[in-house]
């Protein structure tokens, strides 16, 4: 299987009804914006955002088959991948551009990032926290990479190849002069952590978080 391949399979959970950070997402995300959805995977979070927001939804997925079978649910998918199409898109052409659990799976997460906030008036992202404290704890007592339910490939096999904590990602963020305007930190099954919770706290217990960006230099 392709590196791009593998990128595309890190979105195969957004079927899964656990999925707590694409109901985060869709809570950042305004009725009605135009919205982008990269690494959409096999398109629940576009679906979600139509019924639930009525939003004017466009997708990029690398996988064909995944693109075949959204276009076969009436969303408007096309084949491209973040590393590559993102340029094509002009500044400002939307108003929020996602991508969800995918930044760690590219191969230039901060030019990617920026051509988020390049394209979309807002950018959102969520990731998998690799600070969390079980994560630490198995690479400590075990001293062996951990594979859990955020993070379910072995070493050998995983579409992740930039690993990042919390903390990595909002010094990232400050890199690209881009603003955190709101952030939710998600733990256990359904937990949350308010961004006023203490950084230090938010990456050691949260599985993942989700982050709306503005700004970022042009």
């Amino acid at each position: 299987m392709s590196t791009n391949e593998n990128t595309a399979s890190v979105r195969t959970m957004a079927a899964d009804p656990e999925r707590v950070d694409l109901h985060v997402v869709s809570g950042f995300v305004q009725p009605g914006a135009k919205v982008l959805d990269v690494g959409c995977g096999d398109g629940t979070l576009l679906a979600m955002l139509q019924d639930e927001k009525q939003v004017e939804a466009r997708g990029i997925e690398i996988a064909q088959a995944r693109v075949n079978n959204c276009v076969a649910r009436g969303l408007s998918v096309i084949q491209g991948d973040a590393d590559n199409d993102l340029a094509v898109y002009p500044e400002n052409a939307f108003d929020f551009a996602i991508l969800s659990q995918t930044i760690q799976a590219t191969r230039n997460p901060r030019i990617v990032l920026e051509s988020l906030l390049r394209i979309g008036r807002k950018a959102i992202v969520s990731i998998p926290n690799f600070g969390h404290w079980r994560i630490r704890s198995q690479l400590t007592t075990g001293g062996r990479m951990p594979v859990n339910e955020n993070l379910p490939y072995s070493w050998y096999d995983t579409p992740n190849i930039h690993f990042c904590t919390i903390r990595d990602f909002t010094e990232l963020v400050a890199a690209v002069d881009a603003t955190v305007e709101r952030s939710v930190t998600l733990y256990g099954r359904k937990g949350h952590l308010p961004q006023s919770t203490p950084l230090a706290i938010r990456n050691l217990i949260g599985n993942q978080a989700v982050f709306l960006l503005s700004g970022g230099k042009a």
